[in-house]
């Protein structure tokens, strides 16, 4: 009583052709593998910013926003 035949699906599958129509279907089914494809390719952008995040980072002094740089700081202001 709790599955479902081969049966069942065919009918419910014949049913869901004729409400929206084949071309519905098959529209509906390009729109979501689009989606999937659009997906995937962000996460492998965003794994690609990442990974150049955490890329070495050249050597030397790395000044904060509103730092003021050691070279300018030593002058005198006149």
């Amino acid at each position: 009583m709790g599955s479902l035949s081969i049966w069942h699906w065919l009918i419910v599958l014949l049913v869901v052709l004729l409400l929206f129509g084949s071309g519905k279907v098959s529209n509906l089914m390009g729109d979501f593998a689009k989606g999937i494809k659009s997906f995937k390719k962000n996460m492998a952008e965003e794994n690609d910013a990442s990974m150049e995040a955490t890329a070495e980072k050249p050597a030397g002094n790395i000044q904060g926003p509103g730092a003021t740089p050691a070279s300018k700081s030593s002058e005198k202001v006149g």
